[in-house]
């Protein structure tokens, strides 16, 4: 089944959208960010050449800091964005509710609105 993962502001402004493809209809909220983070990053990592053809030395990268880009770890990806959910970094809107846990078990079907909310902090502290 085919999920659309909508990245809002807290005001409700769509930043990006991501499709998601899930084998079930049951999930937790756990296995909904790491189906997340192992999609971006495959797609991440599926955008750098192995073996690329020409590499522009130090001198010729200059000013724009070209940098040879790296693979992504997903598992430390994954780890990353469970440990921001559970300290409230950003949380998650399954049809317009908050889920609460990573273990809390959602219904989904390729009609729910899933929307990932991203806490910014208050500038000057």
């Amino acid at each position: 089944m085919l999920l659309t993962l909508r990245d809002e502001t807290f005001s409700g402004q769509l930043l990006h959208s991501l499709s998601l493809d899930v084998v079930s209809q049951t999930l937790t909220v756990k296995e909904l960010i790491a189906s997340r983070v192992e999609a971006e990053v495959q797609q991440y990592n599926q955008k750098l050449p192995t073996h690329p053809l020409i590499v522009p030395n130090e001198a010729e990268q200059g000013f724009h800091g070209l940098k040879t880009r790296r693979f992504i770890n997903t598992e430390k990806q994954i780890d990353i964005a469970l440990n921001a959910f559970e300290k409230n970094g950003f949380f998650i809107l399954i049809d317009e509710e908050q889920v609460q846990t990573l273990d809390q078990v959602v219904e989904i079907s390729p009609l729910t609105k899933i929307s990932f909310i991203k806490l910014t902090p208050l500038m000057g502290g």
